[in-house]
């Protein structure tokens, strides 16, 4: 019976365009004279733990950003670096999921009513929209892909297999494109802030984030590695591949220059104040 309020109190919030009451760094002990400070020493906690997290979805999304540049490098050949292509596919999945868990870690939070979230405040409304539809788009490419992977070539199934990833590609770009643009600005201070001189004692964790990130492209190359077999047969296949680069990856990176030129120039989000 108490999960029907939880589930109506995040529909209600998810369209509240709030931004925070101020920043976390300027929440200091001496403008709180009336809280115990076993609860300022709690909040601090919550705080730290809210950085944390922010500081772990740019660390991921870094990791990925280098992983996704260098697949669609890698596809651009894809004649002649198919195992490549997979094994790099299969790779960027274990981070891709470390990521989408930290950003579902924050959304469960702010949308159940965490101070410390509720302080942080969501991010705008524009991203909120976005979100689902990357988050649907990169599911389904990822997917389709390693499912290609599995049926091998060609088969009756693999035919409609390889349309809906080159579908997933044409739709997924131009989205990626507007997400990357909105949030790399702050991404370098997220970054270098994690290796400040007392970084650690402020915002505890690095080791943590550093070590799941590592943790999650290992898992990502054993897994990538199983696939080999699977590589073997498409590899077989390579003549019947095209030399040129592929139309649906032409298409979407495209669509990915125009959609994420007209993001920028729209919403310009270097100067949003979060």
């Amino acid at each position: 019976m108490k999960e029907q309020p939880c589930i109506k109190k995040i529909v209600m919030n998810f369209f509240v365009d709030q931004e925070p009451t101020r920043p976390l760094k300027q929440i200091r002990v001496d403008q709180e004279p009336t809280r115990p400070l076993k609860q300022i020493s709690m909040d601090a906690k919550q705080d730290a733990a809210v950085v944390g997290n922010e500081r772990m979805i740019a660390l991921v999304g870094t990791v990925l950003l280098v992983l996704i540049v260098a697949e669609i490098m890698i596809a651009a050949k894809m004649h002649a670096l198919m195992p490549i292509h997979i094994f790099v596919g299969v790779l960027l999945t274990f981070p891709l999921f470390v990521k989408i868990g930290s950003t579902g870690y924050r959304f469960l939070h702010y949308y159940t009513g965490s101070p410390a979230f509720v302080r942080k405040g969501p991010p705008r409304l524009e991203m909120r929209l976005l979100a689902p539809l990357l988050l649907l788009a990169s599911l389904s490419l990822v997917t389709s892909g390693i499912t290609l992977a599995l049926l091998g070539p060609p088969t009756v199934w693999s035919v409609w297999v390889l349309r809906l990833h080159a579908l997933s590609v044409i739709c997924w770009l131009p989205l990626l494109a507007l997400h990357v643009g909105a949030y790399i600005w702050r991404v370098p201070r997220l970054l270098l802030a994690d290796w400040q001189k007392h970084a650690t004692r402020r915002v505890p964790g690095r080791s943590w984030r550093y070590g799941g990130t590592l943790m999650a492209l290992l898992a990502g190359a054993s897994a990538a590695a199983l696939f080999s077999p699977q590589a073997a047969s498409w590899t077989a296949w390579e003549p019947n591949i095209a030399s040129k680069i592929p139309g649906p990856l032409l298409a979407a990176l495209f669509a990915a220059f125009l959609v994420g030129l007209g993001g920028l120039i729209l919403f310009r989000p270097w100067r949003w104040r979060q």
